[in-house]
């Protein structure tokens, strides 16, 4: 069975089994092509709370299907490769997030979407990275815990100075390894070129941007602007997709190691696997955990 049939085969059966398809944008072609919806991993989640489904399968990592199971637990939901972890989310653990609020009664913490939902159970609202400066702006508390990612939380600093930010060493290593050398060595390749970064990149890289924002915020604005050439600062497979959308403009990755391996890890075959009923794993999460966790999420809506 080649690709195209495979995909052939996928469409047909989701259809019969009444699946949603969700595959977050960093996913390879073959994969967004046969889903239903494509994007960012919050906007995913709520795409899949208003569809009448039944089965939800995320093409993405653990904490994206999880943050799914949390809007719409009467679902059953499945994450397509068991070991699409994302190392960010797992950075930190609830003991020290307890044992900081212990220390520090007068901070409440800001827990990025990328995060366990064990973690989120013991945060007090939670962010999107285009949501992120927005909600903070908006709260009503001074002192603020930012977690786990320290590049979007400065990022965020930067933009609320009013706020008393916090944040702790942790991040996404894929887009914390990228240096200002990349960022020198892609303009000089390509100097009529606008650059484009994620947050989640280093404070000198987003300082030298055109535009900082969200992957949907990335593609948005490339697909919105007049320039010709834009430079990607996230996910290599993003220009890639924007190079598919927009054949008359021209997309330079920022850098070639901008590629996760955990969202690499999934495959069309996954897929297959599932709608067959032979593969992927069902997320269970037990009810006093989905409860707590949704506070956060549910103070994120509120706001943002």
């Amino acid at each position: 069975m080649n690709i195209h049939e495979m995909q052939k085969e996928i469409l047909r059966m989701k259809k019969e089994q009444d699946v949603c398809i969700l595959a977050h944008s960093y996913q390879t072609r073959e994969i967004t092509e046969i889903a239903d919806f494509t994007g960012d991993s919050f906007a995913l989640s709520v795409k899949a709370s208003n569809v009448s489904n039944k089965t939800v399968i995320m093409c993405g990592v653990r904490f994206m299907a999880e943050t799914v199971k949390l809007l719409s637990p009467e679902k059953t939901v499945f994450l397509s490769n068991p070991i699409a972890g994302c190392p960010m989310a797992e950075q930190m653990d609830k003991e020290m997030i307890v044992e900081f609020k212990r220390q520090n009664p007068d901070y409440i913490v800001v827990a990025y979407i990328n995060t366990t939902t064990d973690l989120k159970t013991v945060c007090d609202v939670c962010v999107t990275s285009s949501s992120a400066v927005k909600i903070v702006s908006q709260l009503p508390e001074k002192n603020i815990l930012f977690i786990p990612d320290c590049n979007l939380g400065s990022f965020v600093a930067k933009n609320v100075p009013d706020k008393n930010i916090r944040v702790m060493q942790g991040g996404c290593p894929v887009h914390a390894s990228i240096k200002y050398s990349a960022v020198e060595q892609a303009k000089k390749l390509h100097p009529n070129a606008l650059l484009l970064v994620h947050p989640e990149c280093i404070p000198d890289v987003t300082a030298a941007a055109d535009y900082v924002g969200s992957t949907s915020g990335i593609i948005d604005y490339a697909k919105n602007s007049e320039a010709m050439e834009f430079i990607i600062g996230t996910e290599i497979a993003i220009a890639s997709q924007l190079a598919y959308e927009c054949p008359e403009k021209r997309f330079y990755p920022l850098a070639k190691e901008l590629i996760c391996p955990n969202m690499k890890s999934t495959t069309l075959v996954d897929v297959y696997n599932i709608i067959c009923g032979k593969g992927g794993e069902e997320i269970t999460l037990d009810s006093d955990t989905m409860t707590k966790a949704k506070v956060c999420i549910d103070r994120m809506i509120e706001l943002g």
